[in-house]
């Protein structure tokens, strides 16, 4: 009865049957998705790679990329997501700190017809001065989210739109509403400044080494023309005001 369960096989021959062949699928998707196997990734430089095909797929759709667009990337890693930007983009910029993926990213384009379209800037990409792009689509490392999107909203010429990725909580804060338990003043500037989309949740196991939380991918869109103020001052009024979050606008201020 056991066996018939099972196919005819015994319960130890099915285990046995399914453990080769999660083996062999995982051999798959690393042949698919090469991941760097000379080196470890660093933590310090937040390095985990977007393997699942199906959201790095949606991510480009999302993208709206047109043929004549010049697309900025941060933190291209291995290029799963680069090669499938330069199949439809007139050129892509990739700005990467690690100089091992920049080898791997190179490697990998060297032999396609893209080459010629790829563009590396290697260094911090809070402290690189970007060139014109139309359109950032990127999985960046977590801990620059804050600054990079701040220093993307500031560029100019404006561009287009960015599609990102980001940890699920800080994606969570950037589209929260006025009445929101995570209403921010995050969202107040980034929202004064753009109109911000959530497109996709991401699980943590799309990506290897697979991050502790989940991620979301959101959509800004700078607003034409930007709102004529002084940013700089505007923050300091918006950081006061959410410095005592429990107490009143009038309260603050009277103190």
């Amino acid at each position: 009865k056991r066996q018939a369960e099972y196919g005819g096989f015994s319960s130890f021959q099915f285990c046995e049957m399914a453990i080769r062949r999660k083996k062999h699928q995982g051999h798959k998707e690393r042949e698919s998705h090469p991941i760097v196997k000379d080196f470890s990734l660093t933590k310090t430089f937040g390095q985990h790679l977007l393997i699942n095909n199906s959201i790095l797929d949606n991510i480009v759709e999302k993208a709206n990329i047109k043929p004549t667009d010049v697309v900025l990337e941060i933190g291209p890693g291995t290029g799963n997501l680069t090669l499938k930007l330069l199949a439809i983009a007139k050129q892509v910029i990739a700005v990467e700190v690690d100089p091992r993926m920049v080898s791997e990213l190179q490697k990998r384009v060297l032999k396609t017809p893209f080459k010629p379209k790829l563009s590396i800037l290697v260094g911090d990409a809070i402290k690189t001065e970007f060139p014109y792009f139309d359109v950032v689509v990127a999985n960046i490392p977590y801990q620059i989210s804050s600054p990079l999107t701040f220093k993307l909203l500031a560029h100019r010429p404006i561009f287009r739109s960015a599609v990102i990725m980001y940890q699920r909580e800080f994606a969570l804060r950037l589209i929260a509403k006025p009445g929101d338990e995570l209403w921010c003043r995050l969202a107040v500037n980034v929202q004064l400044l753009s109109k911000v989309e959530h497109l996709i949740k991401v699980s943590r196991n799309s990506f290897r080494p697979p991050p502790k939380v989940d991620s979301s991918v959101i959509k800004i869109t700078p607003h034409k023309p930007p709102p004529p103020i002084n940013f700089i001052e505007w923050d300091g009024f918006v950081r006061l005001c959410f410095r005592r979050k429990n107490k009143t606008l009038g309260a603050i201020f009277k103190n």
